[in-house]
């Protein structure tokens, strides 16, 4: 993995001097309630105006684009307001470079990096395209009016049928021949720090239609406005961007990018080339990085890599709760004398305080929550994870036992399902296409554990993952280094 993925782009902190801070809190008890209470304002009055759009059209006119007096009345409010609303915010000034180009030459405007929801400014530039949302979004006040004025192509991460719905209104919009207005997307799909792009959905290139790539940059000397999966909130992001006396904004029109024919035929492929060239444009890397499941992962030879690791974190919960790598390591083999057993691995917070010797069941929670959504916890995956980060167990001597832990029925070999457990599982996130690593692995037809041993600690890709995403970083090494003289070569426990 070279040095560019090493980034992590789901972490912002603002980072200030203390005479930074000191004149932000200062201008903030100044600025900030008079720019709210603007903000405010300028919000009200677009609200009856967004709602007066498409007042007394029937739910078939609603599906065509609004044109005539309607849109002539509506549409230069809105936008001034929309601008008066950022401006009161501090974006006095907003530069443009290039030239945005017209509907029959790019139907789609693609967007990135997506940094923050202040990104919305990217609206008025390019004449208040349409947009796609969630739909939950419009049950917010006065941006559930705006949505609807736009007439965003809503997606609900509750109806499963949402997103096919979506894409056939995306395609026939898309392909309308100029009857509806650009569309502008965000592919990313998330926010991050800005330091590299991430992986592009394909979303705004299933049509194979002409594409314009517009970049967005913040050019100022304290970057307040980026806010991410973890770090500095949108509250804070809010507040601090508040206090500056402005904010500037460069928005970027790069020339069209027309598909070839094979990326006609492959909106992933199509995807990927445009965030190549707006990588190279603004001059960070195009990774692979995605949010799965609202946890930001890296992509790695169809296998989801975390970021940051759960045993990095969960080694970094238990030596703020107290617990050295003497009783981590104490810990791990009275997990592991648990799962050879056959007792139920599923254990709830306070079962798993009491294996891992924490006086506070909150600590445990928090460690339940790093790998699962409810209150409890697989241990065969605290143990692999866990062990695995902690350089305290041998790699091969992991994956022998590993093996054992997830051939329950005692075949000498894995199945597919099995296989993609036990990846989740030494991983710590579940794993969805494990079919390619197992077909390579597996000999005969069969996986058993030498084939699962050799095959990911000799792949070039396998074998880098184990190597470089379940490498125990320094903070790891030096803590254990402080606790022990000399770290075992292997698993006390293996099978």
């Amino acid at each position: 993995m070279n040095e560019s993925e090493l980034i992590n782009p789901f972490f912002h902190r603002v980072t200030m001097s203390t005479f930074q801070r000191l004149r932000g809190l200062v201008l903030g008890c100044f600025l900030f309630p008079v720019r709210a209470v603007l903000m405010v304002l300028f919000s009200l009055l677009m609200w009856p105006l967004a709602r007066l759009h498409l007042a007394g059209l029937s739910a078939e006119e609603r599906r065509r684009p609004v044109a005539g007096w309607r849109r002539r009345l509506s549409h230069p409010a809105v936008y001034l307001l929309s601008r008066a609303v950022f401006f009161s915010l501090g974006f006095v000034w907003l530069r443009v470079k290039g030239r945005k180009a017209r509907l029959e030459e790019a139907p789609v405007l693609v967007v990135a990096p997506h940094s923050t929801f202040l990104d919305m400014l990217v609206l008025c530039p390019t004449g208040l395209p349409t947009v796609v949302s969630r739909s939950e979004n419009t049950r917010l006040p006065v941006i559930g009016a705006l949505l609807e004025f736009n007439q965003s192509v809503l997606v609900s991460r509750n109806d499963p049928d949402s997103r096919k719905k979506a894409v056939a209104q995306l395609t026939q919009r898309l392909t309308s021949n100029g009857s509806w207005p650009q569309m502008l997307m965000f592919p990313e799909g998330t926010t991050t720090n800005g330091s590299v792009l991430i992986k592009f959905k394909p979303g705004a290139f299933l049509c194979g239609v002409p594409v314009q790539p517009v970049l967005l940059r913040y050019p100022n000397k304290v970057d307040t406005v980026r806010w991410s999966y973890k770090g500095t909130t949108w509250v804070e992001a809010l507040w601090h961007t508040a206090s500056q006396l402005y904010t500037n904004m460069t928005v970027e029109f790069l020339p069209v990018y027309k598909p070839s024919p094979e990326e006609k035929s492959n909106p992933q492929l199509y995807a990927d080339n445009v965030q190549k060239t707006m990588a190279e444009a603004l001059g960070i890397p195009a990774t692979d990085y995605v949010m799965q499941g609202g946890v930001p992962v890296q992509k790695a030879g169809g296998l989801s890599l975390p970021l940051p690791s759960p045993g990095g974190e969960a080694l970094a919960l238990l030596r703020r709760a107290g617990v050295g790598a003497a009783r981590v390591e104490t810990a791990l083999d009275a997990i592991l004398d648990r799962c050879q057993r056959g007792s139920p691995e599923e254990v709830g917070a306070r079962e798993l305080a009491a294996l891992l010797g924490l006086a506070d069941p909150r600590a445990a929670l928090a460690l339940c929550g790093l790998y699962s959504e409810d209150k409890t916890v697989d241990l065969r995956q605290i143990y692999l994870n866990v062990a695995a980060l902690s350089g305290l167990v041998d790699m091969r001597s992991l994956l022998r036992t590993a093996f054992h832990l997830f051939d329950r029925d005692g075949t000498g070999s894995l199945s597919g399902q099995e296989l993609s457990d036990l990846m989740g599982a030494l991983l710590g996130i579940r794993q969805h296409h494990t079919e390619q690593l197992y077909s390579e692995m597996a000999s005969g037809g069969r996986l058993n554990q030498d084939d699962l041993v050799r095959g990911l600690t000799s792949h070039a890709i396998y074998g880098q993952v184990l190597r470089e995403h379940l490498r125990p970083n320094r903070a790891t090494r030096r803590s254990l280094a402080n606790h022990n003289t000399s770290l075992p070569n292997g698993n006390k426990k293996v099978m």
